[in-house]
């Protein structure tokens, strides 16, 4: 018995040692990839990885692995990339290659259903031809609805007067701003989209923003990671990594409900927004078996458009009050500019940018530090690629870390301090950096980057043109850190007083 109960035991570790070795050539065979922690059966490098700073964690095996690594996140392989050089040379020098989308297993089932043969996704998450045929139509419509044009600034525009409104009813007095900009930022890519604006007290409106507000924020919380390493488990699973699954569902029932009001009233000669085109083009390509117009595509796309241009940058406009309190001698200059280039009288317009370097530097570097999305949406690699001298086998995920870019020392004197001299040049002038890629860089570049970098322009300067900032606690004692840090930054909650200029 004895002997026996030995020999029971010697095969099994035989067994395990077995499927180590066998799960170890599984995960190399295909090619020599970037080095990287080794990984566990299952866990993979969990160990190595926090989720609840994911970030952090990828920056620290930077320091061991070097700018380009390999990591199990559970069963699923990734690349990770870090500094300006490495993300370059993938997203923009083999553009084609790495411009596939990655896995985002914790909204995919949102966006793709589960086993579907193909994946959907809408503009933002689809793959392939679908991918192809739904950025090149959103492009073109964005523009004919105004981006980079005059009547998207006159949204803008008009959109800040009634932010300036809500915010001259506080009489000074302290609230916290984050519904004030989500709701001002909405209603101009509402506008595009839906056709028109939203009043502020409209409750479906707020409704919709508390919706898009707690996406951001579960997205980024460890559950999600969790999710994204273990869906094959997470997916049948009671839990708080359910929540974004049925809060991105309620909202896409309000966007179909919208395409349905859309549908019933369309006139083909006179389209009023992004539906009424997508409608139409459905239209024309009812008859193409290969056409990736079709009501669930539009869903998705509304939806992606909708999502980004609420969300992004209304959460740049928020921490970047937090910097200007932290920095009272940053506003301050950026109020001198304001008052000697625009005055008190006149709208800011965004043609004031290009006379304005320091205030264009400061809104820069409050979009380097903010950071959003510092780990990048995921990039998967459409064939099989040589990359630095390794080989990384088609639909290999890849993670470009943004943050590390927007951090990089090489590029950034003084990574960590904030400071617009990272965008001026010895005379003053504004100067441009080729590691600032906080809309990404590549094939996969925001669709929306122009009209962001409209409303931050616009917003930050109408705003400080009326009001000066007053924080709640010495400037010493405010807090940058973010409440939460996974998929995005999320900025910490907090009161601010506007006082009238």
């Amino acid at each position: 018995m004895e002997l026996g109960g030995a020999l029971s035991i010697f095969l099994g570790i035989c067994v395990s040692c077995l499927l180590l070795i066998s799960t170890w050539k599984r995960m190399y065979k295909e090619g020599k990839l970037p080095p990287g922690p080794t990984p566990l059966p299952f866990i993979g490098n969990l160990l190595q990885i926090k989720t609840s700073e994911p970030f952090k964690s990828f920056l620290a095996l930077q320091q061991k692995y070097g700018p380009v690594f390999t990591v199990y996140l559970g069963p699923r392989r990734v690349v990770v990339l870090c500094g300006h050089e490495a993300v370059k040379e993938a997203l923009v020098d083999q553009a084609e290659e790495f411009s596939g989308r990655g896995e985002m297993a914790s909204i995919d089932r949102n966006f793709n259903g589960f086993g579907e043969s193909s994946r959907s996704g809408g503009v933002a998450l689809a793959n392939g031809e679908r991918w192809k045929q739904l950025r090149r139509f959103s492009l073109t419509t964005l523009r004919n609805f105004g981006m980079g044009k005059r009547s998207i600034e006159e949204r803008i525009q008009e959109e800040a007067q009634y932010l300036l409104e809500e915010f001259r009813k506080t009489k000074g007095l302290p609230f916290d701003p984050t519904f004030f900009l989500s709701r001002t930022v909405s209603n101009v890519i509402s506008s595009v989209v839906f056709g028109s604006r939203f009043e502020y007290d409209d409750k479906v409106f707020l409704s919709l923003l508390r919706m898009i507000n707690e996406s951001f924020i579960e997205m980024s919380t460890p559950w999600a990671q969790l999710y994204d390493m273990y869906s094959c488990v997470m997916r049948y699973l009671p839990g708080r990594h359910n929540r974004i699954y049925y809060l991105i569902e309620e909202l896409k029932d309000f966007i179909a409900e919208r395409i349905k009001t859309n549908q019933a009233t369309l006139d083909p000669n006179n389209p009023r927004d992004f539906i009424d085109c997508f409608l139409i083009q459905m239209e024309k390509e009812k008859g193409n078996p290969s056409s990736e117009f079709n009501l669930k595509n539009l869903v998705l796309t509304t939806l992606n458009l909708f999502f980004a241009g609420t969300e992004t940058v209304s959460s740049t406009l928020r921490y970047g009050f937090l910097f200007l309190m932290k920095h009272p001698e940053v506003e301050e200059k950026v109020h001198q500019e304001i008052d000697h280039i625009i005055g008190l009288n006149r709208i800011p317009a965004s043609e004031d940018r290009m006379n304005m370097p320091y205030t264009d530097a400061v809104i820069h570097e409050i979009q380097r530090l903010t950071d959003i999305v510092p780990m990048g949406v995921p990039h998967t690699v459409m064939r099989d690629t040589q990359f630095r001298g390794y080989h990384l086998p088609k639909g290999t995920n890849v993670f470009p870390l943004l943050g590390s870019v927007l951090g990089d020392p090489k590029y950034f004197s003084n990574p960590q301090k904030f400071n617009p001299g990272h965008f001026l040049d010895e005379k003053g002038r504004f100067k441009k950096n080729d590691a600032f890629v906080p809309f990404s860089s590549g094939k996969r570049v925001c669709l929306g980057e122009a009209m962001a970098r409209m409303e931050l322009f616009l917003y930050f300067t109408t705003i400080l043109q009326s009001f000066s900032l007053k924080s709640l606690v010495a400037a010493k004692d405010i807090d940058l850190s973010p409440k939460l840090s996974g998929f995005g930054n999320i900025p910490p909650t907090y009161e601010v007083c506007l006082v009238p200029r």
